[in-house]
């Protein structure tokens, strides 16, 4: 039983978007899974065999308690209802309190079809009379991290104070060689300059060295004060 699944439409997308909120989460004692639906494979520098190795070693700097991959399409994601089974007797299994989705606005379709798959696959999940294996079960929240390929002036519902926890973000990025240090040179800034570059910004905007942002369709209650920064 989860507190948390994270569920990431290729291996690192889960790093790039929230790792510093995994890792936080860790910290604070709560189970955390991640769910890769897809292999993301091919790419131009990966392999199947590469990126299962390269999310092995991201997964152990994470500590996760939980990681599989749910083995849909790379390239061709759809929100159609034989992932919508698959991914919600996954959620009725790992009986988490809380799910995090990519953003639902994006210009990668796998990015849109897997949020839309999240949402659909909790409906489902709480459903009686149905041969969905397990007991029926509705996560609490539905959370959307970042990790988008638009430069979208966004106002998210919160974010979250990764200062401790960014030179580890880091490293569990830098796992995945094959896809952040083979690509074109000399471009500049690089990948890994924009990205410190964004979590820089969302710390300054809560006044902390480093953020992630976190957006949610529904409101964000509070049960004190207590932990505002």
């Amino acid at each position: 039983m989860l507190d948390v699944l994270v569920v990431a439409p290729h291996p690192d997308d889960a790093e790039l978007g929230m790792a510093g909120s995994i890792l936080k989460l860790k910290q604070e004692g709560l189970r955390v899974g991640v769910l890769d639906l897809t292999s993301g494979e091919p790419t131009p520098h990966g392999s199947e065999e590469i990126r299962r190795e390269e999310t092995a070693n991201a997964t152990q700097l994470l500590q996760l308690d939980v990681r599989e991959n749910l083995g849909l399409p790379n390239r061709s994601l759809k929100a159609d209802l034989d992932s919508r089974y698959k991914l919600a007797g996954f959620i009725r299994r790992a009986r988490p309190r809380w799910l995090f989705a990519p953003y639902w606005v994006d210009a990668h379709p796998d990015h849109v079809a897997a949020a839309e798959l999240v949402e659909a696959a909790r409906f489902w999940a709480k459903l009686s009379k149905t041969d969905l294996p397990g007991a029926p079960w509705h996560p609490e929240r539905i959370f959307h991290y970042f990790s988008i390929h638009l430069r979208l002036a966004i106002q998210p519902a919160f974010v979250v104070d990764i200062s401790q926890h960014w030179s580890q973000k880091l490293q569990t990025i830098n796992c995945y060689q094959s896809q952040f240090a083979m690509g074109p040179r000399g471009e500049s800034p690089t990948f890994l300059h924009q990205l410190e570059s964004e979590a820089s910004y969302w710390g300054k905007s809560i006044g902390t060295a480093h953020g992630e942002p976190f957006a949610c369709k529904e409101p964000v209650g509070l049960s004190g004060f207590g932990r505002l920064i």
